[in-house]
């Protein structure tokens, strides 16, 4: 919502992420954003999934394009990366599925992926698609900032966000650094290591977080082991956005589309 009205399509094309996240901290205590690695393990259950994130008022989706060596991801999904392509999944499928979301769903989407597939694709023709199929944001883990001009240049000409990361050891300077190129949000990881495993939040992560809160001047987003209610009780007051990936495809294959309906209901409700 924004100023208590549903958003429109109209209205996600229109408004800049940033102020999309900052105009729902009105009527939300916490905000989340889901993840999908496209094309596993079908692009049917990729569909069913945004249904329920839609029905259980997931504020923003990740979606994955697949990667051979996905450095950022844990176990969990380094196997759905390489089943994903193992089955045949396509960049061209990818933007394909995404442009059908992304007009019938009312959800902010950005597309995460690693920097091979864009410079595969071209840097800025990447980016200008995405513009033009209505990808709000690029969450791309390895375009380090000091290598990548063309992909924060692509992002500022066709109105792209790029998402950067900051971690626990990311230095006062580097913050600072990072903060001049911060655009919709920064993705601040939890922990040292790869997505998956259960983060344990304690006053170092507390510390961590309100330094990212006053050493950017972009909301910020919480992920790595965002796995239950109580990490999102954790999170609210912190953080802008609390951010549930690995989870989410662990309870999938263990329980179903059923199991990941009982997570949402559980992680969205209002308390």
């Amino acid at each position: 919502m924004t100023n208590g009205r549903l958003l429109s399509q109209e209205d996600i094309s229109n408004i800049k992420l940033a102020d999309l996240i900052e105009s729902k901290k009105s009527t939300k205590r916490i905000q989340i954003m889901t993840h999908q690695i496209l094309g596993y393990p079908d692009f049917e259950t990729n569909y069913e999934m945004i249904k329920l994130f839609a029905k259980y008022g997931v504020d923003y989706v990740e979606l994955q394009i697949p990667f051979s060596e996905p450095i950022a991801d844990g176990p969990v999904f380094l196997k759905a990366n390489q089943d994903a392509l193992k089955n045949g999944v396509t960049v061209e499928q990818c933007f394909a599925f995404a442009e059908k979301v992304a007009a019938e769903f009312n959800i902010p989407f950005l597309f995460m992926t690693y920097y091979n597939i864009l410079y595969a694709q071209g840097v800025e023709a990447f980016v200008k698609r995405s513009k033009e199929i209505g990808i709000k944001g690029l969450i791309v883990p390895d375009a380090y900032p000091e290598g990548s001009a063309e992909y924060f240049e692509a992002c500022q000409k066709h109105g792209v966000d790029a998402i950067v990361l900051t971690t626990p050891y990311t230095t006062p300077e580097r913050m600072e650094y990072l903060n001049s190129l911060a655009s919709g949000f920064v993705y601040c990881v939890a922990r040292k290591g790869v997505t998956g495993s259960k983060t344990k939040f304690d006053d170092a992560t507390t510390e961590y977080i309100a330094n990212c809160r006053a050493s950017l001047d972009v909301p910020i987003g919480v992920g790595f082991g965002i796995q239950e209610r109580e990490d999102i009780d954790y999170l609210a007051g912190k953080s802008d956005i609390a951010i549930v990936g690995s989870e989410l495809l662990k309870v999938l294959e263990r329980d179903g589309l059923a199991g990941v309906e009982r997570l949402l209901a559980e992680l969205t409700e209002e308390k």
